[in-house]
């Protein structure tokens, strides 16, 4: 069996990646998030995630398969990462409202035995619902928004600050299964779960997606 290691210390991150059923390392990425400066979204989010993979495989002993991620939003032409404070959380949230924007998780795969390098990009648009500001306020107090890219999480049970999302929603989450699941594949590692239905199951969600992300599209 491969060994596999998700270079995150998000606990987001570590829930989506069990469903695979398989025996998962936890090694956190000491590295600056905020240390690749690609003013591009998607490419930003691909750097960030091959940056925590490749500072992961430097420090882990023996072979195995690295497995880095990092998600952010982007809106109005800027990339919002995590929040520095409640006024910065508030903020981004007005900004969100009632709005469509982008969510962008980058994967990187790293084989050490092989030196086999993979990466991926899962895009969603998520249209977000016209929530008052006391609602924001009551989530704010929560202590949620606070590490999290765009400063909210779309799974909240109270918040629920997305509408009619038709996209991967583990992707918004912080990391995309099937686009996972895709790579995986492709450096010959196998799991024992059907992992489009065990994601479906896990975040009671009905995804239309799934399909053309694990054939390749």
């Amino acid at each position: 069996m491969t060994r596999l290691i998700l270079a995150s210390a998000s606990p987001r991150r570590r829930q989506l990646i069990q469903l695979f059923g398989l025996p998962i390392e936890i090694v956190v990425a000491a590295v600056d998030e905020n240390a690749v400066a690609v003013p591009d979204s998607a490419e930003n989010a691909r750097q960030t995630a091959l940056l925590k993979a490749r500072a992961v495989a430097a420090d882990v002993d023996g072979d195995g398969v690295i497995i880095g991620s990092d998600t952010n939003v982007a809106v109005d032409g800027a990339i919002l990462g995590k929040p520095r404070d409640d006024d910065e959380a508030r903020a981004m949230l007005r900004q969100l409202r009632g709005r469509v924007h982008q969510v962008h998780t980058g994967i990187a795969l790293i084989n050490t035995a092989t030196g086999t390098i993979l990466t991926d990009v899962a895009t969603v648009d998520v249209p977000m619902r016209p929530y008052a500001d006391a609602e924001i306020e009551a989530y704010i107090a929560t202590g949620d928004p606070r590490d999290k890219a765009g400063a909210y999480a779309i799974q909240h049970p109270e918040f629920q600050p997305v509408v009619a999302l038709s996209g991967c929603y583990a992707g918004v989450m912080g990391l995309p299964l099937c686009h996972l699941a895709r790579a995986l594949r492709q450096l010959g590692v196998t799991w024992p779960t059907d992992i489009a239905t065990a994601c479906q199951v896990a975040n009671d969600f009905d995804c239309s997606v799934y399909d053309a992300i694990l054939s390749g599209e």
